[in-house]
C-alpha cells in the first residue's frame, strides 16, 4: 500500500496511522491520496483509492496565539485517513488516530475553549480515542490539578551518561563503564565547571530552581565519590531532587547514605521485569533477587522510591508480565512507571531484530496493568508515548497519594522551562505568552561535549536570553 500526499511534512505521521492497522487490513497494493486543503477557515479532506473518492470531510477551526492553519490541516487528515481504515478493517486503535507522545496536553488544549463534556465529546468522537484512555487522561489531569505552577521558578536536568551496561531495547547515548570508564572523570570536572556557570546565570536572571532530576544512563553509575562531587554543587533544601539509581547493581548502603545526606528525596530502583531470563536476555547484569534486596535496603531511607516495568520485553507472556507486576505491587514503592516497550532505531533490539511480545499480549499487559494499579491504589499522574511503540500504546507513572515527582508532570505536559546540563541534556524555554517552546541540545558525544563546554554553555544562556 502507497500513501501520497498534497500536504507539507506529514508523511511519516501518515505512515504512523497506516501503521496502527497492520494486520488488520489486506494490502492489494492499492495507492491511498490523502488531500487536504484549508479554505475560509474549514479543512477539506479527501481520501481517494486507486482514483475513487471513498471519504470526504470537512472541519472548521480557528487559529489561536499565532497557530498556524497546516496545524489543522494535519490533523484533520490523519483523522480523516483513520476513520478510512478503520472502516475497512473494522479496528479501532486504542488512541484512535493520534500519534503524538502527549495525548493530556491534547485534552488541556480542548478544555480551553470547550467543557469537560465537550472536550471529553471531541477526544472519544473526533479524535476517536477509547473510552477508557479517555478516563486515564481524566484521571491524570485530576492528579495535575493539584500541582500549582510558579513560572518564576525553572527545572533543572542533569545527565549522567554512564551505565554498567547497555540494555538491548537503549537507544539513549550511554555508555557502558567497561568500554569509558577514563572519561568519567573529566566528564564530572566538566559538568561540575557547566553546573557552577549554570548557577551563577539563574541567579544573575532573579530566577530560582522548582525541582532537580539526575538522569541518565545510571547516575549512581560513577560511583559514590563522583555522584557526591556532582550533588555538593546543588543549592540545599530543593523540595524535590531526583536520582535515578535505577540499577541494584549501584546500590550499596554507601551509595544511599550519601544520596540522604545529600537530600536526596526521591530515586528509581528499576527491576524493568522480576523474571531472571528476560534479565538476562535484555542485558543487565543483575537478577530479580538483587532488585528486592537493594529496594529493601534502599527502604529504611525516607526516599520516594519509584519501581520501572516494561511490558513486551523478550518473549514475555501476558503471565509473566503479571507476575513481574504482582510482584512489584506487593513491594509497595511510592510510584510505579509502567512502559510500552518501544523499538527504537538505535537499540540493539532493533538492529539486531530481537525477541519482543506480541501486540495481543502486550494490550492484555496494558490494561491488568493499569486496572490493577488502580486497584491497589495508584493513581495515575503522567502519561506520555514514543515512537514505535508495539501496539501504539503508552508509558503511564502511578503514585501513591502524596508523592508525585514534579518534573515528570512538568517535562511530559511542558508547563515549565528546563535548563538542562550534560552531554545530550536538552534546555527547554516556554514562552507562558505564547506558549512557544525553543530548545538548545547539547552535543551527544562525550569528548565533544568535553571540548567545546564553552559553547554548549553560550548557547543555553543565549536561548533563555532571546
Amino acid at each position: 500500500m502507497e500513501i501520497r500526499t498534497n500536504i507539507e511534512n506529514i508523511n511519516e505521521e501518515l505512515i504512523l496511522i497506516y501503521n496502527l492497522f497492520r494486520g488488520h487490513i489486506l494490502d492489494k497494493g492499492q495507492i491511498i491520496d490523502v488531500d487536504a486543503v484549508a479554505l475560509d477557515g474549514v479543512v477539506c479532506t479527501s481520501i481517494i483509492v486507486n482514483g475513487v473518492v471513498k471519504l470526504k470531510t470537512s472541519n472548521p477551526f480557528v487559529c489561536k496565539n499565532g497557530e498556524k492553519e497546516s496545524k489543522y490541516i494535519k490533523r484533520y487528515a490523519k483523522i480523516a485517513l483513520y476513520r478510512y481504515l478503520s472502516k475497512i478493517s473494522r479496528y479501532n486503535a486504542p488512541w484512535g488516530s493520534l500519534t503524538g507522545i502527549r495525548p493530556t496536553k491534547l485534552f488541556y488544549e480542548l478544555l480551553l475553549d470547550n467543557t469537560y463534556k465537550n472536550a471529553r465529546r471531541i477526544f472519544t468522537k473526533e479524535f476517536l480515542v477509547s473510552n477508557k484512555k479517555c478516563k486515564i487522561v481524566e484521571r491524570i489531569i485530576e492528579q495535575q490539578s493539584k500541582i500549582s505552577i510558579d513560572h518564576k521558578t525553572i527545572d533543572l536536568y542533569i545527565n549522567i551518561p554512564f551505565c554498567v551496561s547497555k540494555c538491548y531495547y537503549c537507544s539513549f547515548i550511554s555508555l557502558p563503564l567497561s568500554k569509558c570508564e577514563s572519561l568519567v572523570a573529566p566528564y564530572v570536572d566538566t559538568l561540575i565547571y557547566e553546573l557552577r556557570r549554570t548557577f551563577q546565570y539563574i541567579q544573575d536572571k532573579g530566577m530560582s530552581i522548582n525541582t532537580v532530576y539526575i538522569g541518565g544512563g545510571t547516575p549512581t553509575a560513577i560511583g559514590v565519590k563522583n555522584l557526591s562531587k556532582i550533588l555538593d554543587e546543588l543549592p540545599k533544601n530543593i523540595k524535590e531532587l531526583t536520582v535515578e539509581a535505577g540499577r541494584p547493581d549501584t546500590i550499596d548502603e554507601e551509595m544511599l547514605d550519601m544520596l540522604h545526606l545529600h537530600n536526596v528525596t526521591r530515586i528509581s530502583i528499576n527491576p524493568q521485569s522480576f523474571n531472571d531470563n528476560t534479565l538476562a536476555l535484555i542485558g543487565r547484569s543483575h537478577n530479580a533477587q538483587d532488585v528486592i534486596d537493594k529496594y529493601e535496603m534502599a527502604r529504611k531511607y525516607n526516599f520516594v522510591i519509584n519501581m520501572d516495568l516494561i511490558a513486551g520485553l523478550g518473549d514475555e507472556t501476558f503471565k509473566d508480565f503479571k507476575y513481574s507486576l504482582d510482584k512489584t505491587i506487593a513491594l509497595n514503592p511510592d510510584n510505579i512507571t509502567v512502559h510500552t516497550l518501544s523499538i527504537k532505531r538505535a537499540s540493539q533490539l532493533k538492529m539486531e531484530g530481537g525477541k519482543t511480545s506480541n501486540t495481543k499480549q502486550v494490550e492484555k499487559m496494558v490494561e491488568y496493568a493499569t486496572k490493577k494499579l488502580l486497584k491497589a491504589g495508584y493513581n495515575p499522574y503522567y502519561l506520555y508515548r514514543q515512537k514505535d511503540m508495539i501496539g501504539n500504546f503508552e508509558n503511564i507513572g502511578f503514585c501513591r497519594k502524596g508523592t508525585v515527582c514534579e518534573f515528570n508532570v512538568n517535562s511530559m505536559e511542558e508547563t515549565l522551562s528546563v535548563i538542562a546540563n550534560g552531554a545530550n541534556a536538552i534546555s527547554k524555554k516556554i514562552n507562558y505568552t505564547t506558549n512557544r517552546i525553543t530548545r538548545h541540545a547539547n552535543v551527544k558525544n562525550i569528548e565533544q561535549y568535553i571540548d567545546r563546554i564553552d559553547e554548549m554553555i553560550n548557547a543555553k544562556f543565549n536561548l533563555f536570553d532571546n
